[in-house]
């Protein structure tokens, strides 16, 4: 077997293409072929590569093929962008598989501490799902991690943008604003 560098920029060309094209199976199956070829000083990981292809899955509404790209990810354990089991359990929610999603965002709970990129992820996925009291702790817990860090101007940005989803959730529950709220006021 051929061992394959992938760049960010080969990454991004092939998604944009999936989306002008509307070829995501196909991308999917790309992304996939390039995860099993990648070799170890890739630019983009085995295990980001798998994340890819399960994203693209889900575009196609095929979510039995995203879950085995995800497991996929989960089994290789390299880095993503997004955790792997987040995005595992937001394709068993669309499959019906709550025990199983439940599953995987317990291990999340209980693992390392996942950056904010999961945080969105997971309290998207819920606030989607009805899950209006966990979207909230999701976004809570990710806001509170990272409240008060030096943060680059990518991180500052996806901190105001899960404020933002946190504000949603909570003005559809009816809560009354707190200190986090009053962050997006000196946003």
């Amino acid at each position: 077997m051929r061992l394959t560098h992938v760049t960010t920029a080969e990454l991004d060309r092939l998604e944009f293409h999936a989306v002008r094209s509307g070829e995501h199976g196909r991308t999917a199956a790309r992304l996939l072929d390039l995860a099993n070829s990648v070799d170890a000083g890739s630019e983009v990981t085995r295990a980001e590569l798998f994340v890819r292809a399960g994203e693209q899955w889900e575009i196609a509404q095929e979510f039995e093929r995203a879950c085995s790209a995800y497991q996929r990810a989960i089994d290789d354990g390299g880095p993503t962008v997004v955790d792997a089991h987040a995005l595992s359990a937001g394709a068993l929610l669309q499959l019906d598989e709550r025990q199983q999603a439940e599953g995987h965002l317990k291990r999340l709970e209980t693992g390392e501490p996942v950056g904010l990129p999961t945080h969105i992820h997971v309290a998207e996925v819920l606030y989607a799902h009805d899950d209006l009291e966990g979207a909230e702790r999701w976004a809570t817990v990710g806001a509170r991690r990272h409240a008060g860090r030096p943060q680059s101007p990518c991180d500052r940005d996806l901190f105001l943008e899960l404020l933002r989803i946190r504000f949603r959730i909570r003005a559809d529950l009816g809560l009354v604003e707190d200190d986090l709220d009053l962050l997006l006021d000196q946003g």
